[in-house]
C-alpha cells in the first residue's frame, strides 16, 4: 500500500476544521463544570485559557510552516530538540490526549442524545463510534466536509444561545457586586475552559494533506483559535448570566439550560445541535490521532506498522480503526470531567515541550516564511507549564 497522504485540504476547509474541533472539543458540555467551578468568574477562565493558548498556537503555527509533516508535535520535537525517544513520546501523549478527548466529547454529545431519543446509553456511543470511524476511514476530504457542515450548524448553535442567554432574566448573582474570585476555582475552571480550545495543536497533524502547508497552515490555526476565543467569550458569559451557578455545575447539558432560561421553550432541537458538535467534534480527534500514529510510523519502527495509507482512500485505516474502538472503549467507562482533565494536563506538557522545541530550532536554523518573535515560545513554555502547576495547586488545596 502507498505512504503518502494525499493533498486534497484547502485553507477554507482547514479553517472550519479547526473551529469544529474546537467548538466541539466541549463547550456545549464543559460549561457547566467551568461554572461550577468559577462561577461569575467563568468567562474569566475562558479568556485566561484563550490567552495561555495564543503564544502556543504561534509557536505551531511557525513550526507547521517549517516542518510540514503528520505528527506534527513529535516531528517538531525530534528536528528541534534532537531527541528521538521525547519525540516518540509526545507522539503516543498526544495520541492518547486526542483518544481520551474523543471519548469525553462522544460521552457529553450522547448525553444530550439521551434527552432526545429514549435510547440505551451504551448502545449510542457504540452506533456513533462505529459511524465516525468508518467516515474517518472513507476519506480525509469526505470527512473534513461532513465536519464543515457540522460547524456551520454547531455555531449557529452558539449564536443561538449567546442570543438566548441575553434576553433571559438575569440570575440573582448577577446583579450582585463582583466580589473577589477564588483564585483555586478560576485556575480549575481554566484547565477546563484549556480543553475547550483544543484543535489548534491537532491542526498541524493534517499538514500532509494540505495544499501549500507552509502559507496555508498558520492563517488556518490563527483564524480558527480567534473566531473559537471570541464565541467561548460570549457563550460562558451568556451561561452565568442566565443559570444559577449550583444548577450549571450539575448539568449534562448546561447550554440546553440557557436556551430554556432564555426562550422558555424545549431545548430539543439545541440538544440536536450539541449532538452535531460532539460528531464533529469526535471526528476531528480520530482523525487527527490516527495521523500522528501514521507519522510516528514513519519515524519509529515500533510503529511501522501504521505506517500505511489506503491505495482508494488515501487514509491510515489501521490507525483509525484502533484509535476508534479505544474511543468507544473509553466513552463507556470514564466520566467527562475525568477524561477533559487528564487530557489538559497531558497537552499542557506537550505544548511546553513543543515550544521549546522551536526555541532550540530557531537557535539553530535562519527564520524563513512564516516567524514569531523570539520571545514567542518562550511564553508558551511559561504560559503553559503556569497553567499546569495552577491545575495541580488547586487540586490539591
Amino acid at each position: 500500500m502507498p505512504d503518502a497522504l494525499k493533498r486534497r485540504i484547502g485553507p477554507g476547509l482547514l479553517t472550519a476544521y479547526g473551529i469544529g474541533i474546537m467548538v466541539g472539543a466541549g463547550i456545549y458540555v464543559l460549561t457547566g463544570a467551568a461554572a461550577g467551578e468559577a462561577g461569575m468568574w467563568a468567562p474569566v477562565a475562558f479568556l485566561l485559557a484563550a490567552l495561555v493558548a495564543v503564544p502556543t498556537a504561534l509557536s505551531f503555527s511557525e513550526l507547521a510552516a517549517r516542518i510540514p509533516e503528520a505528527a506534527g508535535d513529535s516531528s517538531y520535537v525530534e528536528v528541534g530538540l534532537e531527541a528521538h525517544w521525547l519525540a516518540v513520546g509526545v507522539g503516543m501523549v498526544n495520541v492518547v490526549a486526542g483518544t481520551v478527548a474523543a471519548a469525553a466529547v462522544l460521552r457529553g454529545g450522547v448525553g444530550y442524545l439521551t434527552s432526545i431519543l429514549d435510547i440505551p446509553f451504551a448502545l449510542a456511543v457504540i452506533g456513533l463510534g462505529v459511524a465516525l470511524t468508518a467516515v474517518a476511514i472513507i476519506g480525509v476530504l469526505e470527512s473534513l466536509a461532513f465536519a464543515a457542515i457540522l460547524t456551520v450548524i454547531e455555531v449557529i448553535g452558539l449564536v443561538l444561545v449567546i442570543w438566548a442567554g441575553s434576553v433571559a432574566t438575569p440570575v440573582a448573582d448577577w446583579g450582585l457586586p463582583l466580589t473577589t474570585p477564588e483564585w483555586n476555582g478560576v485556575a480549575a475552571a481554566t484547565l477546563f475552559a484549556v480543553f475547550a480550545f483544543i484543535g489548534f495543536d491537532d491542526m498541524v497533524n493534517m499538514a500532509e494533506e494540505v495544499r501549500a502547508p507552509a502559507h496555508n497552515m498558520p492563517r488556518a490555526i490563527l483564524y480558527a483559535l480567534g473566531i473559537t476565543a471570541i464565541l467561548y467569550a460570549l457563550v460562558s458569559l451568556a451561561a452565568v448570566r442566565s443559570v444559577p451557578r449550583e444548577v450549571l455545575a450539575i448539568s449534562e447539558r448546561p447550554l440546553a439550560l440557557v436556551w430554556e432560561a432564555g426562550t422558555g421553550t424545549s431545548p430539543v432541537f439545541l440538544s440536536a445541535i450539541a449532538v452535531a458538535a460532539a460528531l464533529n467534534g469526535v471526528l476531528a480527534q480520530i482523525v487527527m490521532a490516527s495521523r500522528v500514529l501514521f507519522g510516528l510510523g514513519r519515524r519509529s519502527p515500533a510503529f511501522a506498522l501504521f505506517y500505511r495509507a489506503h491505495p482508494r482512500f488515501g487514509t491510515p485505516v489501521l490507525a483509525s480503526a484502533l484509535i476508534g474502538v479505544v474511543v468507544i472503549a473509553s466513552a463507556l467507562t470514564l466520566p467527562v470531567a475525568v477524561l477533559a482533565e487528564v487530557t489538559t494536563l497531558a497537552l499542557l506538557i506537550v505544548f511546553a515541550i513543543v515550544n521549546a522545541a522551536l526555541i532550540g530550532l530557531k537557535r539553530r536554523q535562519p527564520d524563513v516564511g512564516f516567524s514569531v518573535g523570539a520571545w514567542v515560545p518562550w511564553a508558551g513554555v511559561i504560559l503553559s507549564l503556569g497553567c499546569f502547576a495552577a491545575a495541580i495547586a488547586g487540586r490539591l488545596t
